[in-house]
């Protein structure tokens, strides 16, 4: 073959989508040249035809080798790399063993028998091990969770939840205080905005889709009033010299993240000090000493490299802003098991032990609100989010590099609604490497979301079977999708769900792969229906239109509000925004809108939570009313109602394709989101949701 079917043969064995077909129905084709770059950051080069053919041999030799880690599910059987007839011992998880032969079974595999226990098991034929992840017909689905009843649970921005003595930015203890009240009044859910660990020397990265590492937490949503006290957190402040800056920040609309941020950690640092002078100095550990060298041990070498990883670029940063990306660190430092690593790390262990203080806090503040939750009687309680990938000049690109695909970015390909498409600037797993590592990085992201939390919602679930991969610095024009194990993938997301006992939701919204949405439901995986979406060109689909195995929203945080989409807040917004990256001019959106505002309104009277004519463009609260009343009406097992909306707020979140032209990420509640509740609309709201409990 000649070099450019070279290059597309290995594109295709590295798993690239080289014919694929757009949004449009139009048949594409990604040319030699562009998956050349591709395939260059993936570490398959192929510039020459010997490159090619040396990357084709080391593809070939990873399928051929008998992989770390088998998925399979219950009462199945299955095929392995093994010899037929060979003789084999089982080991079940329990540590019971039992002497199998293996059959056979197609393309010269082996096969083995069923299964009828899930879980992580092993098979040993001769000196090789195999671990066998054998997976439930399904995860915990919402049905389950709740019995078979429908329910309802509010959507919360962690980060702008506010109560006294967060010092300006929203921590888990504001949201224990909401899911109570929540709970009180009926909801069995509360979905959070990511909690992954951003950057602690650099809190102008706040963004919480962009973290430094999914596997662990942002201390800044921390609350160390759980395990100290309001007061010695109070006197760490006055120690710190930062009370005031706190109580200003505290009574501010947005969020100054780094002053607030600043103020916060020199909070934390204080507390930590009197935390090591006291208790981890007494010769016999107390509770909180013990619980803190626990975690310590739990969380191992991942725990530590995170902690280096934070010291490192603390020092590296703040010497030189050039190098906050640990790809510009001085080369020996790039590398987090090399000696100059170890040695920086014992010379400054006293800041490395304070990056794991701020996990344990964090975790454990996370726990507490968790219990809060079930406590006050929610089914399901928190329910976390997992971004769909990390910044490439984070700590788990750092730490572990062959996990990642550094110098590709996710995104978007060009569609109806992105001329240019997307890339979002984020890393994430190679599947190959998952292969090679028994899916040790997977699992360990989807155990730390699941950990502390009743559910958790998959960003972009579509990931778990391909990605729009772009080349770094680049358009998402020379992108081309990437395949994953999906079936690998979903198996093991069943069995985490089942061992973890937490529910999941992935997010389907955009453009989907033709039966992906039946997959994640029969792996017990709910999908997402959003208000403003279920629509063709003529109508807003009825209630009864919406799945009863998906999770059912008036919005999300990229989306406006439905006080903010009826008053058209969102257009205004992006009219007065300079660019061309919104498409259509505002007359066009607000024609458009005015005709969209009387189809819905048409829909409401429809399924009778509204009647009349609809209410004023600059009078949203009776649309707002009648958007929750609608919800509660589909047959959906969860509906979720952003606190935006439960509150008729008129701004919404985040708004794609900005920077700094809108405070994304940066509002805060007025007050305390209990007493915003105990406002008269806002408590008529989720009593209409409660209608859902009935039969």
């Amino acid at each position: 073959m000649n070099h450019d079917e070279a290059v597309l043969s290995l594109a295709r064995r590295a798993g690239f989508s080289v014919d694929w077909i757009d949004q449009t129905g139009r048949s594409q084709t990604v040319t030699p040249d562009r998956l050349r770059r591709l395939l260059e950051a993936m570490g398959l080069p192929c510039e020459t035809g010997a490159e090619a053919a040396d990357s084709i041999h080391r593809l070939e030799a990873i399928d051929a080798a008998r992989p770390a880690l088998v998925t399979a599910r219950v009462g199945e059987p299955f095929a392995l790399k093994a010899a037929v007839g060979a003789s084999a011992r089982f080991v079940r998880e329990d540590g019971a063993t039992f002497d199998v032969t293996l059959g056979e079974g197609s393309d010269g595999l082996a096969l083995m028998r069923p299964v009828m226990e899930p879980g992580y098991h092993r098979l040993l034929v001769g000196d090789e091990e195999t671990i066998l992840a054998v997976a439930p017909q399904s995860g915990l689905s919402i049905v389950a969770a709740g019995g078979g009843r429908r329910m309802w649970g509010l959507a919360a921005q962690v980060y702008g939840l506010t109560r006294s003595g967060d010092g300006g930015i929203g921590d888990l203890g504001g949201v224990a205080a909401l899911a109570e009240v929540a709970a009180r009044a009926g909801a069995d859910a509360l979905a959070l905005s990511p909690l992954h660990a951003g950057f602690t020397a650099d809190p102008h990265h706040f963004g919480p889709y962009s973290p430094s590492s999914r596997l662990f937490l942002n201390p800044l949503n921390g609350d160390p009033d759980f395990l100290f006290g309001e007061e010695r957190v109070a006197a760490a402040s006055d120690v710190a010299g930062v009370s005031g800056v706190r109580a200003r920040h505290e009574r501010a609309a947005l969020i100054d993240w780094p002053d607030a941020a600043r103020a916060k950690l020199a909070t934390l640092r204080a507390l930590y000090d009197s935390f090591r002078d006291f208790e981890l100095a007494e010769a016999s550990p107390g509770r909180l000493a013990a619980d803190f060298a626990a975690f310590r041990a739990e969380g191992g070498a991942l725990l530590e490299e995170h902690a280096r990883f934070e010291t490192l670029h603390g020092a590296r940063f703040a010497a030189d802003a050039g190098q906050w990306s640990w790809r510009r660190w001085p080369e020996a430092l790039r590398n987090p098991a090399s000696g100059d690593v170890a040695a920086f790390a014992a010379e400054h262990a006293d800041t490395v032990t304070f990056h794991v203080f701020l996990q344990w806090i964090a975790d454990r503040s996370f726990a507490a609100a968790q219990k809060v939750a079930r406590q006050a009687g929610m089914a399901i309680g928190l329910i976390s989010d997992l971004a769909v990938g990390m910044d490439a000049g984070g700590s788990h690109a750092w730490g572990r590099q062959d996990d990642v695909l550094v110098g590709l970015s996710v995104g978007a390909p060009p569609d109806l609604f992105n001329a240019d498409g997307q890339a979002w600037g984020l890393a994430t797993f190679s599947p190959i490497a998952l292969k090679k590592s028994g899916f040790a990085p997977f699992l360990a992201t989807l155990r730390a979301c699941m950990k502390n939390a009743g559910g958790v919602r998959i960003d972009h679930a579509m990931g778990l079977t391909r990605l729009w991969m772009v080349p770094e610095n680049e358009g998402a024009e020379n992108g081309a999708y990437l395949a994953y194990p999906a079936d690998d993938m979903l198996r093991l997301v069943a069995l985490e769900s089942h061992r973890n006992r937490a529910v999941v939701v992935g997010e389907d919204l955009g453009t989907v792969p033709d039966g992906f949405r039946e997959r994640l439901a029969a792996t017990g995986i709910a999908g997402m229906r959003v208000l403003q979406f279920e629509r063709d060109a003529a109508r807003f689909y009825p209630p009864d239109y919406y799945p009863d195995d998906a999770l059912a929203m008036t919005t999300t945080h990229d989306l406006p509000t439905t006080a903010g989409w009826w008053r058209g807040a969102d257009i205004d917004l992006r009219a007065g925004i300079a660019g061309d990256q919104f498409g259509e001019t505002a007359a066009n959106d607000r024609a458009t809108r005015a005709e969209d505002r009387s189809k819905l309104w048409a829909a409401f009277v429809a399924a009778r939570v509204a009647e009349g004519a609809p209410p004023p463009q600059e009078e949203p609260d009776a649309a707002v009313d009648a958007a929750v009343s609608f919800l509660a009406l589909t047959p959906s097992k969860l509906a979720l109602v952003p606190l935006e909306d439960a509150l008729g707020q008129t701004e919404q979140p985040n708004l794609p394709g900005t920077l700094d032209e809108h405070p994304n990420w940066r509002r805060r509640l007025p007050a305390p989101a209990p007493e915003l509740l105990a406002v008269q609309a806002a408590k008529d709201r989720l009593a209409s949701l409660n209608r859902r409990r009935d039969p």
